[in-house]
């Protein structure tokens, strides 16, 4: 088959992976020259620990598929880094005492461990907590560099074509003209736009089951020693639906965030580059008009945070930026999954999740439309 992907993002780009995989030619459209998005402003982390009941096989699946894909193109820069979460209050550490002891936690690679054995997983932390969540199953890949990557080997079979600078602006049956003129015929076309939730997404599909959400995160020098785990803090069991239950409901109900925290919504989440240097956030804002500008709090919040943990002070943060994603807000499903017409479908809305579940979204789509 021929297959017209629009959006060169982590969806776009799975998705022409999987359908070259399955011995299909994909003509890859991106109206940037370089994806922009929430693709590469975020931890490139494979994130199983949180990730809710009904979305944990999904989650297993696409570890194992970016394992694979790292094999194959280690451009991507997988790493099956784990995690750890810092634990600093004994209701935080009832949390996940509780995670600890669901039947699911071996899949998840949970273990309950002491400052000793924390340190002994990852001895770049040599600062202040009182227990450690450690998730195994928790990888990393390089968020700006995959997408390179991917389409690199791509070409490489010649049954792949990248069009960066190129922004679709119809679609007519399957055929998609772009804003150079060009005709692209195809069998089957494959709209992956993101955030961009207007436009020709808007007219393809009509209104989605989604919503934009912005973060604040940062980018450090390179640390002189290796951060072995990724890390994230006791606040990150609120944004994250698998710790979900009673010990949760106490942590919320008694123990109220830092209020730099609960107004950014934030959580930490750290994880070192292959460059050495540490990508830390986030926060959450779900209120549009989104600022065009960013705080300095949260910032300044997340990198004492940090110090706190590694018991030293951060190298220079030398970036900041902003992003925006697309969540979809029927809980119950990965992804707006929409089929607009014969051979046409929209897929987005994968909310934090694009980076951990986007060879599995690709996979299912696949499977979905029997591609």
């Amino acid at each position: 088959m021929r297959v017209t992907i629009i959006g060169g993002g982590i969806l776009g780009t799975a998705h022409a992976l999987e359908a070259v995989g399955r011995g299909h030619h994909v003509t890859h459209l991106e109206r940037e020259t370089e994806a922009r998005g929430a693709t590469v402003r975020n931890f490139g982390l494979v994130w199983v620990s949180g990730r809710a009941e009904h979305e944990l096989a999904a989650t297993l699946r696409s570890r194992e598929l970016w394992e694979r894909i790292g094999e194959r193109i280690p451009g991507v820069g997988f790493r099956p880094t784990g995690s750890l979460t810092l634990l600093r209050t004994p209701l935080e550490v009832a949390v996940a005492e509780e995670a600890a002891g669901r039947p699911d936690a071996g899949a998840r690679g949970f273990e309950l461990l002491d400052p000793d054995a924390v340190r002994a997983v990852n001895p770049a932390l040599r600062g202040a907590f009182s227990a450690g969540l450690y998730c195994s199953r928790d990888a990393a890949v390089e968020s700006r560099q995959a997408m390179p990557a991917i389409r690199e080997h791509l070409s490489a079979t010649g049954h792949y074509e990248f069009l960066p600078g190129t922004e679709a602006r119809s679609v007519d049956g399957t055929t998609v003209r772009d804003d150079r003129g060009r005709r692209h015929d195809g069998d089957l076309v494959l709209l992956c736009p993101g955030a961009a939730h207007g436009g020709l997404t808007r007219e393809i599909a009509g209104e989605l089951p989604v919503r934009r959400v912005r973060l604040q995160m940062m980018q450090t020098d390179p640390l002189d020693e290796p951060l072995t785990t990724a890390i994230a803090d006791g606040d990150s069991f609120r944004y994250y639906p698998g710790f979900a239950g009673t010990a949760l409901d106490a942590l919320r109900d008694d123990e109220p965030q830092d209020l730099v925290a609960a107004e950014g919504r934030m959580q930490l989440l750290c994880v070192q580059r292959l460059h050495g240097g540490l990508t830390i956030g986030d926060t959450h804002e779900y209120d549009e008009p989104f600022a065009f500008d960013v705080d300095d709090a949260p910032y300044d919040y997340l990198a004492a945070r940090v110090e706190e943990f590694l018991g030293r002070p951060l190298p220079a943060i030398r970036r900041r930026w902003a992003g925006v994603y697309s969540q979809c807000v029927d809980p119950g499903h990965l992804v707006s999954r929409t089929s607009a017409a014969d051979g046409v479908w929209v897929v987005t809305g994968p909310g934090g999740r694009g980076m951990t579940l986007g060879p599995a979204i690709a996979e299912e789509t696949a499977n979905v439309i029997q591609l």
